[in-house]
């Protein structure tokens, strides 16, 4: 799943495409995504020009000036930007054209993407109202999640995987974090200690800045057609390794389930 990184790579990606372009024609091949198109949403895209390109979340923001069209891309989905006219593949389920003979290609194979308008701020929309703050904010400080923590059992994982506590922390990332801090994923979030939320909060913010740093290099595969994205390349030092041995103290990396998702660590390294 496109997790916070990779969303704000496709948004790196698109943004020098189509901002200040109009929306010139909109070709829906689908009436159903995650959910329901809007019956009229090619008619409300039509003659829009783009004001901005953002991120919240998960989520992207295409900014217009009547309104705003909010992106999500589920499972599988990624963006395409077309410089030139190409046949639709079998799972290209959106195009949006502009000015300038642009075009962005929506393609998802499993169809959990999602693509709504709105006319109103997207930030109260109800999919985005109740997200937390940004991981790379300033909103999100150790004090931040000493405070929201005090008095939950929930393990410190799941926690910050919330989005009504922090938005965008995905399982991957969350893993990768409490490695760094040395905090064990399955402890009681009501449990840890200020300074280690402090240190968690800096290690959060480093693996993200990291992994969107990497997809940099990738920004160019928005405009090429031949295949999607790459993304990046993430050193990852526990998720999805499980057996291997640790490379601070070679202790085997160990997995468990917590909250209905895999998790990954070291049980010497963090405690």
């Amino acid at each position: 799943m496109p997790e916070l990184p990779e969303v704000e790579t496709a948004r790196r990606g698109i943004e020098p495409w189509i901002v200040n372009r109009e929306i010139t024609g909109v070709e829906l091949r689908v009436d159903k995504l995650r959910q329901p198109l809007a019956v009229d949403l090619d008619r409300q895209l039509l003659g829009q020009t783009i004001r901005a390109v953002e991120r919240r979340g998960k989520y992207l923001l295409l900014r217009c000036n009547g309104g705003c069209l909010i992106l999500h891309l589920g499972m599988s989905g990624y963006l395409r930007v077309l410089k030139k006219p190409k046949p639709a593949g079998r799972h290209d389920h959106a195009d949006i054209c502009f000015s300038g003979d642009i075009c962005l290609r929506l393609n998802d194979a499993r169809k959990f993407s999602n693509m709504l308008w709105t006319a109103d701020d997207p930030l109260i929309h109800p999919l985005l109202a109740d997200h937390g703050p940004e991981p790379l904010s300033e909103a999100m400080s150790g004090n931040y999640l000493f405070r929201r923590s005090r008095k939950r059992h929930q393990a410190v994982k799941s926690f910050i995987m919330d989005h009504r506590i922090v938005v965008g922390v995905g399982n991957i990332y969350a893993n990768e974090a409490l490695f760094r801090a040395g905090i064990h994923p399955a402890l009681p979030a009501g449990e840890l200690s200020l300074a280690r939320y402090r240190s968690l909060a800096t290690s959060i913010r480093q693996v993200l800045e990291e992994a969107i740093a990497a997809g940099g290099t990738t920004l160019r595969d928005f405009s090429d057609e031949k295949g999607r994205p790459g993304y990046f390349s993430l050193q990852l030092k526990v998720y999805g390794r499980a057996g291997d041995p640790c490379e601070v103290c070679g202790s085997p990396i160990e997995s468990l389930r917590i909250g209905q998702r895999s998790s990954f660590f070291c049980r010497s390294c963090q405690q």
